[in-house]
């Protein structure tokens, strides 16, 4: 095994050993999980409600600020928040759906785009006045503390807890929107509202809590960041451009494409950094116009 790790060959002129491309790749799988968790609060909330939700990012921020203030000023720990930051950011998403989201569902998808791009701006605007532009730490807790020896890496605890703990969200979230009775009620209230309202089931309820759930796992995927990023006004704007690509290449809507395909870039955006560094921060988007010219309606995508 230790033979195979020390192996090394040349791509584009540089010359990479096996070790340094499991290390690369490992790493790249830690941000396709925050890509996964982001981009699948994206794909809940346009695949059920049609709403091109530009504020994710800036309620993702809010999710680290919320872990930190209850941290700093409640002295509330890291798992505990973890469940209540987004419970808070998901009260908050209700709150929004419904006294302005709701108010756009009969229009054009560029209405919801502008308006919840004007929110973005003012949430960001908000933290910044209040905290500044400048990063605060947020303290790993004790218990994911260390690194775990994987023979071409010591990959710290922490970051291999993300990686799980938004898998199992993602996944879980799949299973409940594709194989329960509550999925398939919010599915058919997406298709044909008043024939689901007409057999007793409150849509207007049912849609205010999917876009409270997508909110929610948006702060889910900030709690997480945390510890890695500094929390700061500006982490949501530095992941949604990717996040949307995400979702464009998976398909629009598709929870399962959405959850694939941001690990699987995540991984990709690794690689990259290892053949060639100078593409790895636009190779996401290379793939984007790829998908698009071959498949418009993205991998996972069903046809118009």
């Amino acid at each position: 095994m230790s033979g195979l790790l020390s192996y090394s060959f040349t791509v584009f002129g540089t010359t990479v050993s096996v070790s340094a491309m499991l290390g690369q790749a490992t790493l790249g799988l830690i941000n396709g999980a925050f890509y996964a968790c982001l981009s699948l609060g994206l794909a809940v909330i346009f695949g059920m409600l049609n709403i091109i939700n530009f504020a994710h990012g800036a309620l993702f921020m809010m999710g680290a600020f919320a872990s930190w203030m209850l941290l700093n000023y409640v002295g509330i720990g890291y798992f505990p928040a973890l469940i209540l930051s987004p419970l808070l950011v998901g009260l908050f998403g209700i709150v929004l759906e419904k006294t302005i989201i709701s108010r756009l569902y009969k229009l054009d998808h560029l209405y919801g785009l502008l308006l919840t791009f004007g929110l973005a701006l003012v949430i960001e605007g908000l933290f910044r006045n209040a905290y500044g532009s400048s990063g605060m730490p947020y303290r790993i807790p004790d218990v994911l503390q260390g690194a775990v020896n994987l023979g071409y890496m010591y990959m710290p605890k922490y970051r291999g807890w993300v990686v799980l703990a938004a898998a199992v969200v993602c996944f879980s979230t799949w299973a409940i929107i594709e194989k329960t009775s509550l999925g398939a009620r919010l599915r058919a209230a997406t298709e044909n509202a008043p024939m689901v309202q007409a057999f007793g089931v409150d849509v207007p309820r049912l849609i205010t809590l999917t876009y409270g759930g997508g909110v929610a796992l948006a702060a889910f995927a900030g709690v997480l960041a945390a510890p890695i990023y500094s929390v700061n006004p500006n982490m949501g704007s530095n992941f949604i451009n990717i996040v949307f690509a995400v979702v464009v290449i998976g398909g629009m809507g598709s929870i399962l494409g959405s959850i694939i395909t941001g690990f699987g870039l995540g991984v990709i955006e690794g690689l990259t950094k290892v053949f060639y560094p100078q593409a790895s921060a636009t190779v996401v988007f290379l793939v984007m116009v790829i998908v698009l010219l071959v498949r418009p309606r993205g991998l996972f995508g069903k046809a118009a």
